[in-house]
C-alpha cells in the first residue's frame, strides 16, 4: 500500500533546499561576479526578484498547467491556485492520478510542486545571463511572467507529466536536460539576438568585474546541483545515490577538459575557464544522472566541457551573437550533448523503477532517436515561442534601456543604487 515515507520527504525537501540556494545566492553571485562593475546590483536583482516573482507565477498558474493531466500539451486548470491541494495536504502522491502512466511517489504533493517550484525558478533565472546588461527591468517581469506560462509549464507537461507527449513517446530526462537546459539555453539565445549586442561589444573592455564572486557561485551551483540531479529520484534511494555520483563525476570531468584544453590552445588556463567547465559538466548530467552508470558520467562531462569551451568562444566569435554570459554557449549545448547522450547510455537495470513513467529506458538507436526528437522539439518551441513573447513585450513596455542609460550603467538607472 503506497504511504508516506519520512526519509523520502526529508531527502526532496533537501534538494529543493540546494536548487533554491543555487538561483539565490549561487546563480547571483555567479553572473553578478562576470558582468562590469555598473551593472553588479541589476544582475544580481534579477535573480533575486525573479526567484519571488516565479514562485508566485507557479502558486497561481504554472504548476497545474505543468503537472495535471490535462491533455498531451498542457495540464488543465484543476490546481489553479493551488485549488484542492488540502483535501491530500497528508497523504503519498500520485503523479499522473488516473491515467495510464500513473507515477505513485511516498511523498505529499506539497513536497512535489515545491521541488518543481526551484526549477521553474532557475530556468528562467540562466536565461537573464544572455541579455545582462541592457535589458528593462520591467521587460524582465513581463517577459518572464509570460514565459513561465507559455514556454517553460507546457515543456514541463510534455516531458515530465505521464500524459504529455514526449514522455509517451518515452523520452529519458532525469532532472532538465530539455526543460530546463536546451530551454533556457535556445530562449537565452533569442534573448541575445533580439535585444541586440551590447554597446562597445566587440571594442571595449567588458572583462568580468569580480571573478572571486563569480567562483562563489559557481561553487553553490556545483554543490547544489547535488540536490537539482538527485532530487529527481523522489526518494532517498539508490538511484539518487547513483546521481549523486554522476553529478559530481560529470563536474569534475567538464572541469579538468575545458581547463586543459584552454591551457593547451590559449598557454594559460583561467579561473573562468574552469568555472564555465564545471557549469558545462553538471548541465550535460542533468538528463543523464539517474539513468547512467559512473563511466559514461566522465565521459558526458569531458566532452561537455571540450565542447563547450569551443562554443563559448570560437563559434560565437565567428557568428557575432552576444550571448552575454554565455547561457546558449553553456547551458544549451551541454544540454543537447547530454540528452542525445542519454539516449546512447541510459543503463536499462538503473533506469526501471516506478518513478521512470514508462518502465526502463534502455541506451541504444531507438532511445537515441527519441531524445533527438525531443532536442528538436524543444529547440522549436522554446525558439519560436521565447521570440513571440519578446516581440510582445517590446510593443508593450520595450525590451532595452535607451543607449545612454546604457552607457551610465543599469545599478543607477534601474535602482538608483551602486557598488563602491
Amino acid at each position: 500500500m503506497q504511504h508516506i515515507v519520512p526519509g523520502d520527504v526529508a531527502w526532496v525537501l533537501f534538494s529543493t533546499v540546494l536548487v533554491l540556494l543555487m538561483t539565490v545566492p549561487g546563480l547571483a553571485l555567479f553572473y553578478a561576479g562576470m558582468v562590469r562593475k555598473k551593472n553588479v546590483l541589476a544582475t544580481m536583482m534579477q535573480s533575486f526578484i525573479l526567484c519571488a516573482a516565479m514562485t508566485v507565477v507557479w502558486m497561481i498558474a504554472g504548476y497545474t498547467l505543468a503537472f495535471t493531466n490535462g491533455n498531451a500539451w498542457v495540464g488543465d486548470l484543476s490546481r489553479l491556485f493551488l485549488n484542492g491541494l488540502a483535501d491530500g495536504w497528508d497523504k503519498p502522491f500520485t503523479l499522473g492520478a488516473g491515467t495510464a502512466g500513473a507515477t505513485p511517489t511516498t511523498i505529499p504533493e506539497s513536497v512535489f510542486l515545491l521541488y518543481q517550484m526551484a526549477f521553474a525558478i532557475i530556468t528562467p533565472a540562466v536565461v537573464t545571463g544572455s541579455c545582462a546588461d541592457r535589458m528593462k527591468f520591467s521587460a524582465l517581469l513581463v517577459f518572464f511572467t509570460l514565459w513561465s506560462l507559455v514556454v517553460y509549464a507546457p515543456l514541463a507537461h510534455w516531458v515530465w507529466a505521464p500524459g504529455g507527449w514526449l514522455a509517451r513517446l518515452g523520452v529519458a530526462d532525469f532532472a532538465g536536460g530539455t526543460v530546463v537546459e536546451i530551454n533556457c539555453g535556445v530562449s537565452g539565445l533569442v534573448c541575445a539576438l533580439m535585444l541586440g549586442r551590447r554597446l562597445g561589444y566587440g571594442h571595449e573592455n567588458m572583462a568580468p568585474w569580480n571573478l572571486s564572486y563569480a567562483v562563489i557561485g559557481a561553487s553553490l551551483l556545483w554543490v547544489g546541483w547535488i540536490g537539482f540531479n538527485s532530487g529527481g529520484a523522489l526518494g532517498a534511494n539508490g538511484r539518487a545515490a547513483m546521481a549523486v555520483l554522476a553529478t559530481q563525476i560529470a563536474a569534475a570531468g567538464g572541469t579538468l577538459s575545458w581547463t586543459f584544453a584552454e591551457w593547451f590552445l590559449r598557454g594559460k588556463p583561467s579561473v573562468l575557464g574552469a568555472i564555465s567547465g564545471a557549469v558545462a559538466g553538471l548541465v550535460a548530467i542533468t538528463p543523464a544522472a539517474g539513468f547512467v552508470l559512473p563511466g559514461p558520467a566522465l565521459a558526458i562531462g569531458i566532452v561537455a566541457g571540450v565542447v563547450c569551451f569551443w562554443s563559448a568562444t570560437t563559434l560565437k566569435a565567428a557568428l557575432g551573437y552576444d550571448d552575454s554570459l554565455d547561457a546558449f554557449g553553456v547551458h544549451g549545448v551541454a544540454g543537447i550533448i547530454g540528452t542525445l547522450a542519454t539516449g546512447w547510455f541510459a543503463y536499462g537495470p538503473l533506469t526501471a523503477s516506478a518513478t521512470a513513467p514508462g518502465g526502463a529506458y534502455v541506451g541504444g538507436l531507438h532511445l537515441l532517436g527519441v531524445q533527438a526528437v525531443a532536442v528538436v522539439a524543444t529547440i522549436a518551441w522554446c525558439g519560436l515561442a521565447s521570440w513571440a513573447l519578446l516581440a510582445a513585450t517590446d510593443v508593450l513596455v520595450g525590451l532595452r534601456v535607451t543607449r545612454d542609460e546604457e552607457r551610465e550603467g543599469l545599478d543607477l538607472v534601474l535602482h538608483g543604487e551602486q557598488v563602491f
